[in-house]
């Protein structure tokens, strides 16, 4: 024979699981790791980058010390600034910064892109960076970005096992 609960058990029950699965759902749950964007990177140029912790709202600064030079010049730790689109928000956060050559450049480079975690555990930066470099006019101005490779891709992976300020 099968009982039945009374009204009262039943509408308790219900009120339970009702509160039960709405804070289920109000919990924060990542099914995915989190990308971290502060710490030392290196990218396939072989350049080093180092990012501080973040801010409250999302900015950031660091250096980033170049491989590549546009004049061949002896490479020098440069500043670079930027923002991330808050981490909580998203596993895979958006972010830009601004890298400034100016110890050995008249160019800025400014670079746009998304922090991922891959299968492996491995955190990739891939980013879409454009180089600008000063001109003496407006008249000069189409050669500030000329096609001399002074864009494109680029990814970045983490270094483990090093501190932060000891490769730059």
């Amino acid at each position: 024979s099968t009982t039945t609960p009374s009204p009262f058990l039943a509408s308790l029950s219900t009120g339970l699981l009702q509160v039960l699965l709405l804070s289920l759902r109000a919990w924060p749950v990542s099914l995915s790791p989190q990308c971290q964007l502060s710490g030392l990177w290196r990218n396939e140029q072989d350049s080093l980058m180092e990012i501080s912790a973040l801010t409250d709202d999302g900015g950031f600064q660091g250096e980033y010390l170049t491989r590549v030079t546009l004049a061949g010049s002896c490479p020098r730790v440069s500043p670079l600034k930027g923002a991330q689109q808050q981490p909580s928000e998203v596993a895979s956060p958006t972010f830009a910064f601004t890298v400034r050559w100016d110890m050995f450049s008249n160019a800025t480079t400014t670079f746009a892109g998304q922090c991922f975690v891959e299968a492996s555990g491995r955190e990739v930066l891939s980013t879409t960076w454009l180089l600008r470099e000063a001109v003496g006019s407006l008249e000069e101005d189409w050669k500030a970005t000329r096609n001399r490779n002074w864009h494109g891709y680029q990814n970045a992976t983490r270094l483990r096992g090093r501190r932060p300020g000891l490769a730059l």
